[in-house]
């Protein structure tokens, strides 16, 4: 099991930071599939947000580049195996390659490139599909219309458009929503769309969407950190086509000797709905303090500080700052967006902001 799955509000992590995108920590980046300003109408802010809510895509497929600098340890279970493998978990820690196919909520494919092979991730009408090149193993699952996603990759964006569409979740009176530089990105011409935390308790600067001028798909996303002219993380398309792809491009045809593997679990939400009601965030012990961009996410523990993986944790914590004050002891992870504490009664607090903020939380809750 990991820790990711041991410890609820690390899950809660990601997505919390993916307003931010947050995923994981490289080497540092540049601009993706820019090049000179083109000339463009005036758009204003309240237009693009128009454009980005009412645009229809019928089809696209392209080339994605994905790429992170968070400034973080090189956590166990947080790393994608590196040597040029495609792990999905890849997207956590490494600069990635990732083809995109779309034709439709119930027909779409994601193939996350790496130089020893692939891992490819196919939704075609009721069936999803999960292989790796890497074991030749492929996982197949019946998902109704309903879901959207499996395979437990709900938290990582793997397009301009999802990270997109939760960077936009948070443009809310906290944020302020402004046109930046227009730019070419993939060949196509793009209006810019910038948000930015008001409450500069945020260790997000701004969150920086481009936007085809034409079809209105965001093309790119970059997050920088408060006060850094450099990329945290961004994800562009450098090559893209509007074309809707054949039909053939979701059929998936396990190659000759792959292992089949059948998940017959419970798809996301699904198993709440069996039960009486669904369950609230805080029905599982998990909370939020504070609203906008310096929410803090809080998870408590039991009260004995001990996770189901005590061996897979004891090494996690051996990588993290010690750190105490009048909320108690635990250990923190901290980075370029965002920071996470864990206490030794086993509570945990994320956010978007600068540990001090947590210790105040942590203290509030003792």
């Amino acid at each position: 099991m990991s820790v990711m799955s041991s410890r609820p509000a690390l899950r809660w992590l990601v997505p919390a930071a993916a307003v931010a995108v947050v995923v994981g920590g490289g080497a540092a980046v540049g601009t993706l599939a820019a090049t000179a300003e083109p000339s463009l109408p005036p758009r204003t802010a309240q237009q693009l947000l128009v454009d980005l809510q009412t645009a229809r895509l019928d089809g696209v497929s392209g080339t994605v580049v994905q790429s992170a600098d968070l400034g973080l340890p090189n956590l166990p279970n947080l790393s994608g195996g590196g040597s040029g493998s495609a792990d999905i978990a890849s997207l956590l820690t490494d600069t990635n390659t990732l083809r995109v196919w779309y034709s439709g909520p119930d027909k779409a494919r994601v193939a996350l490139m790496g130089t020893l092979g692939e891992t490819d991730l196919i939704r075609n009408g009721t069936d999803a599909w999960l292989w790796s090149s890497k074991t030749n193993t492929a996982t197949h699952r019946k998902i109704s219309d309903a879901d959207t996603r499996s395979h437990d990759l709900s938290s990582l964006p793997l397009t301009p458009q999802e990270a997109a569409d939760r960077a936009l979740a948070a443009v809310d009176p906290t944020t302020e929503v402004t046109v930046g530089r227009s730019a070419t990105i993939a060949g196509r011409d793009a209006y810019e769309l910038v948000l930015a935390p008001r409450d500069k308790a945020s260790l997000v600067g701004q969150v920086r969407i481009a936007i085809d001028a034409t079809e209105h798909l965001p093309l790119r996303l970059e997050v920088y950190p408060k006060g850094s002219d450099e990329t945290a993380f961004q994800i562009a398309f450098t090559q893209i086509d509007f074309a809707r792809p054949d039909d053939a491009q979701f059929r998936f045809n396990p190659p000759p000797g792959a292992k089949i593997e059948e998940d017959t679990s419970p798809a996301p939400g699904t198993r709440e709905k069996a039960q009486k009601a669904p369950k609230s965030p805080e029905d599982v012990g998990v909370t939020t303090e504070g609203t906008g961009w310096t929410t803090v996410v809080v998870a408590k523990g039991d009260g004995s500080g001990k996770p189901s993986d005590e061996a897979e944790a004891a090494q996690v914590l051996s990588m993290l700052t010690p750190v105490s004050g009048d909320w108690g002891s635990g250990h923190l992870l901290s980075g370029r967006l965002f920071s996470v504490l864990l206490t030794d009664k086993g509570d945990i607090y994320a956010g978007l902001v600068a540990p001090e903020r947590l210790y105040e939380v942590a203290l509030e809750n003792k």
